[in-house]
């Protein structure tokens, strides 16, 4: 049926124009009805939009929480890392400044997390190279040491004992016991230097390149000192 124009109402009979306006009520409750449904259907997507959205929310801030913990760690390790590493290189780490370098992104960009990077340099810091053999030449050294320091304790030695003779008293009673542990420490001083040596070599002292040192010390202060003390009793 079509619609019931204005004009309808001059040529249109009582019956038409009655049925017409009852049909007019049934479609303003079909409308009113559908207008109902699209609003609720339109509220029921915008809550749950919204009940999303606060989900994502929620998850965001749990995210953000576990990142600045995992920032967290990732510094304390990476600071402990270069105070490690700064203890074992020393003052020429300085050069990158005496606090921890501030982080920069890796020119290789990869899937690997900080804590990847941060194990390789663990690793990196806590590797010691493997010392290298002695050579003739480092043996001779230590040799030298060794002599250099039983000649210093003879002269220790000598020295303190003149000196306690001309000053006598307690001092003179007291001075051929300190001579002997002079010349007892000198050629031990020669084991801290050799050591001292090796490590700046990078060799390793092991326990022949010591008994090298100590003998070689030792017998040359006992040869001096016999030496010495036959020299004035003469």
């Amino acid at each position: 049926m079509s619609e019931l124009q204005p004009s309808d109402f001059e040529r249109a009979d009582y019956r038409t124009v009655l049925r017409r306006l009852t049909t007019l009520d049934q479609r303003a409750a079909a409308l009113r009805e559908e207008a109902e449904r699209w609003h609720a259907e339109r509220a029921t997507a915008a809550s749950e939009s919204v009940q999303e959205a606060e989900a994502e929310v929620r998850a965001a801030r749990h995210a953000v929480r576990e990142a600045q913990r995992d920032l967290e760690t990732v510094d304390a390790r990476a600071a402990g890392l270069w105070s490690e590493f700064v203890h074992r290189v020393g003052p020429a780490a300085e050069r990158f400044g005496r606090t921890l370098p501030p982080a920069s992104i890796p020119r290789q960009r990869t899937e690997r997390d900080a804590q990847d990077y941060l194990d390789e340099v663990e690793t990196r810091v806590k590797y010691t190279p493997p010392a290298r053999p002695l050579t003739f030449g480092t043996t001779v050294l230590f040799g030298i040491l060794g002599f250099a320091g039983g000649v210093l304790g003879v002269i220790g030695n000598t020295a303190l004992r003149q000196t306690g003779e001309a000053a006598g008293g307690d001092w003179h009673q007291a001075a051929p016991v300190v001579a002997l542990l002079v010349l007892l420490a000198c050629p031990v001083l020669a084991v801290v230097t050799a050591k001292l040596v090796a490590d700046r070599r990078g060799v390793g002292l092991d326990t022949a390149a010591v008994a090298t040192v100590l003998t070689t010390g030792l017998v040359t202060a006992g040869l001096l000192f016999t030496a010495v003390q036959f020299a004035q009793s003469a």
